[in-house]
This record gives structure tokens, sequence and C-alpha cells, in this order.
């Protein structure tokens, strides 16, 4: 098992992401004719179950963009990353320091007052490592303290380490209040009564469907958020529906009014000239366990795995054609910083090269074609997310297929978000996951990359890469854009050893019908829905 950085930047994981999460407001199109219209329930289908809705016990893209609902943050992202009044009305911060000052008139959904300590009790319960929060190191360093000063609605935050972008990263906890702090087996169900967000959630029904209220008393959205605008829904339904060509249906028939659609219905719903937002994301990403001596411990299995896939043709397959090669792993739109770090990191296609690879590796083809080393096949587990649509199977039996040529015996392991969940930071069972991490931020992605491996920590691959803890340490030194070279040079420092495989990235429309809105972090902003009658 891997221990702790001891370092300056030790850190302990969206918004996925393992599959997470999963900034900044997708493009839109398609129709704009129409009237809004007052009231009504908002219908968004979702292909997978968010499981827990704990905030500070998720990382799931699914779960993170429910919450949204629930929940808001000290502060959102402006169309280019700029800090936006959320909880908070002013704000200041360092990297090791950061000062939230709160807007008067905020209230939990059982109309009690949002206090400081509050806030104060969400960062905290994250920061204290024996609660074991997968956002401890993404939001929150570990060993984070925050002070409340009740009298002056201040909260002043000292990181356990340096995080060149500590506002954003802070500033983005999504913040429950009330009686959730001290029951979060509610919060685990939705929080009734205990969100800070736009709408209250009044029914559960895991696997089906959850139903929000919209709050009256709602009056601090992100920017210029008019709490009497024309088309805001009064409720907001979230079905769970796996199967895609039914949600395509139930889009053109009005009775879904918003869905993300990833596979062969999208090109269907575009001829209808639907209205879209899109969201930019990891699509194709690879990540080996490197944990309890499976094969993707050796980089040298890793390397001959990886340069036997076609990854383009992978990569077009599972984006049905309309994704675009990846050029780093922050991809979420209002991205901290840019760059193409992939370019060159990942070995050439050729098969020739893989089988010799494998053969140096003491992997020597066996009975029946699988290769075998000191009496032990050469076996994989697959894993991918089938919320991730039909072409994440097509995608799936396309590297099955590759690897089988090279002698290796590759079972697929499909798994809907929260057998993702559990399969990476939980049971630890699998070999190869097809799951992105989506992250807007470098600094997010530290605990997936370093530190305790899971389940004592989120470092799912249990990745071992000096030269990545040493630019992170460079990078956690600095604030802002300035931090962005180290890195970059981090960033390719995991490529470059195999620890992540990232080879394709989506733009991934999400429909809508009688309604509109934006994206933000990959999820919808809740605030900006609004109904119309198209």
């Amino acid at each position: 098992m891997r221990k702790p950085m001891q370092s300056a930047a030790r850190t302990a994981s969206i918004a996925t992401a393992a599959a997470l999460v999963l900034s900044g407001c997708g493009g839109s199109s398609g129709s704009g004719d129409g009237k809004p219209a007052d009231g009504g329930t908002f219908t968004m289908a979702y292909p997978s179950d968010p499981g827990t809705l704990d905030p500070a016990k998720t990382v799931m893209s699914i779960a993170i963009g429910v919450n949204r609902y629930v929940y808001d943050p000290l502060i959102h992202l402006g169309d280019k990353g700029e800090p936006v009044a959320g909880l908070a009305g002013k704000w200041e911060a360092t990297n090791t320091e950061a000062n939230f000052t709160l807007r008067s008139g905020v209230t939990c959904s059982d109309g009690s007052a949002l206090t400081a300590g509050d806030v104060a009790k969400n960062i905290n319960y994250i920061g204290d490592p024996k609660n074991k929060s997968p956002l401890a190191g993404v939001y929150v360093q570990p060993g984070t303290k925050a002070k409340a000063d009740e009298d002056k609605r201040t909260v002043t935050v000292t990181s356990g380490a340096p995080d060149a972008f500590l506002l954003r990263s802070v500033g983005s906890v999504p913040i429950a209040c009330g009686k959730g702090l001290a029951d979060r087996k509610s919060l685990a169900k939705g929080g009734k009564g205990s969100g800070t967000g736009m709408f209250t959630m009044s029914e559960v029904v895991p696997g089906d469907h959850y139903t929000l209220t919209r709050r009256k008393d709602y009056s601090w959205g992100p920017g210029s958020f008019d709490a009497k605008a024309k088309g805001l829904p009064d409720k907001v339904t979230i079905r769970i529906i796996p199967n895609e060509s039914t949600t395509a249906n139930l889009l053109l028939s009005g009775e879904v009014n918003a869905a993300p659609v990833s596979g062969p219905e999208q090109k269907r719903l575009s001829a209808q000239k639907l209205f879209s937002a899109d969201v930019q994301a990891p699509l194709g990403q690879m990540y080996f366990n490197q944990n309890g001596g499976r094969p993707g411990a050796d980089e040298a299995v890793r390397r001959a795995l990886v340069g036997a896939l076609d990854l383009p043709e992978v990569g077009k397959v599972i984006s049905n054609g309309t994704g675009r090669p990846a050029t780093g792993l922050v991809t979420r739109d209002t991205r901290a910083c840019t760059g193409d770090t992939v370019s060159g990191g990942l070995p050439d296609h050729d098969v020739a090269a893989a089988k010799s690879a494998l053969d140096k590796a003491g992997w020597k083809p066996g009975s029946g074609g699988v290769r075998a080393k000191d009496g032990k096949k050469l076996k994989l587990s697959l894993m991918y997310g089938t919320q991730m649509g039909p072409t994440a199977a097509a995608g799936a039996e396309l590297v099955q297929k590759e690897w089988k040529s090279l002698g290796v015996d590759v079972k697929l392991q499909p798994v809907d978000s929260p057998g993702l969940n559990s399969a990476l930071f939980g049971s630890g069972d699998w070999d190869v996951s097809m799951g992105p991490v989506a992250v807007t931020s470098p600094t997010q992605l530290v605990p997936f990359m370093a530190g305790r491996s899971a389940p004592e920590g989120v470092n799912f691959a249990g990745v071992d890469n000096a030269p990545y803890e040493a630019h992170v340490k460079k990078a956690s030194a600095k604030v802002g854009e300035a931090s962005c070279p180290d890195w970059q040079k981090a960033e390719k420092a995991l490529i470059g050893d195999l620890d992540v495989v990232p080879y394709y990235d989506s733009l991934t429309p999400a429909f809508g019908k009688g309604a509109r809105f934006k994206l933000s972090e990959g999820a919808i902003v809740p605030s900006s829905v609004r109904m119309y009658n198209d």
C-alpha cells in the first residue's frame, strides 16, 4: 500500500471523477422559438442512478449533477472561470489561506439561517482524514481547518497544504447545513431540510426517479439571477433511464425536457433541431490497477497493452465519430490550465512490438493461445461504465479483440455509476478501467494520482510516480496561472509512465425539449433552467 506523500503538497479526489467530478457554460444551439412558461416540471434523464447523495461522500458525475439542485457552493465559476458570488459575496485567497464573507439572507431549506459555523463544519469534515471524504484533496486539502466568525459572517480557511487554486477549490465545496450536518444518513438520501440550493429533495426512489421542489425563498443564485424571472420551473424530476433510445424517444415526445446523449441517438435528435448545450469531457481514458501485484503494475505490460491498441479507432468507436483526440487530463471547459500534454507521450500503435515486449517481460504464449508467466495466465478484467451509453460497450469489445490477439484473456466487466464507484474506491476488484476522470483544475487530479490507495485513499490505481509528485510540489507553491507550467510537467510524467492513458475527448450534447439551460462543470446550472412553450 502506498504511503502518503511527505511533502508540502500532500493531498489525499469531480467531478467524476473516477468519472468525476466533473467549468463554464457549454455552447448552445437549436430551436429558440416559444415563450417562457412559468411553473411546471423540468424533467431530466440520467442513464444511471447517482448512488449516495451525501455531497461530501461522492465524486460521481451524476450524483454531482443531482446535488447541484440541492446545494450551492461559496462561489460559482463564470463563463471565463472567474469567481462569481454564491453563498459568499466577498472573498480573497492565497495558496494557503482563503477568507469568505457570507451573503445576507441565505437560509437552509428548513428555513433556518445559514451560519458561518455551518460552512466551517462542511470544510472541516472533508479536511479531517478520519472521515475519508473522497473530496479530500479535490476541493479541500487533508488537514485543512476552517474557522467561523458568526458576528462578521466570515469563514477563514487555512489549507492543510499549499493549493495553487485554493479559492476555486474550497469555494466549490457544496455546502450542506441544518440537521444534515449531524445526521449524514439523511444527506445520503437527498438531505431534506439541509440544502442551500434552489431546490429541496421531496421524493427519492433509487433506480427510478428523484423529485425536487423549488424553494420560494431562494434569491442568491449566481450572477444576475432573478427569482421572479419568467420560465423558472416549480419542480424538477430526475428520471433514471438506462436505455438511450428510450431517452431519445421521450425527449422527442416532450416527456423528458433534458438529457445528455453520448451515443448514435445524437444524430436523430440533432436532425430534429432540438436545443442543445455541449459538455466537453474526457471519454477515452484508461487506467491500470497497479495494486496487489496485478499485471498492470508492470510498466512493460502497460506499454505493450497500450501499444497494441489503435487508440484513435477506439476513440472514434466510443464517441460514435463525434469526439477528438485528447490533449490533456484537465478537460472540463474553463480549465484552470490549458496546453497539450498528450501528444508524443503515448506508445505508437505497433502490434509486433507489443508482442515482443510481452515476450521480454516473461509473458510467453501458452495453452489456448493465452500468455503465461511463472505458471500464471495473463488474465485481465476490463471495466467500463454502462452510463456512458452503448458505444462504451462497442469500444470495450474492440479493446478486448485487440488484446486477445496478443494472447491476453480479457473478460469484460460492465458496471453502472455506483458499481464503478464501488469497484474503484471499495473492493478494488478490477484490472483495467475505461472510466474517465473529469476535472477542471489540476489540483483536483492529485489525490487520484498520489497518496494512499483505495479504500484508505482515492488513489484507486495505486499510482506511485515520484516525478509527478515533485512537479506537484513545485506547482502547489505558486498561485493561479503561474503554476500551470509545473502542472503540465506533472501531467506529462503520468502519461509518460502510462499511469493514465488519455486518448479521446467528447463533446456530448445535453439536448432540451420545452426547456433551455446552461452548463457549468459538466452539469446543468439549476438557476439557468427556463421552461418554454415550444
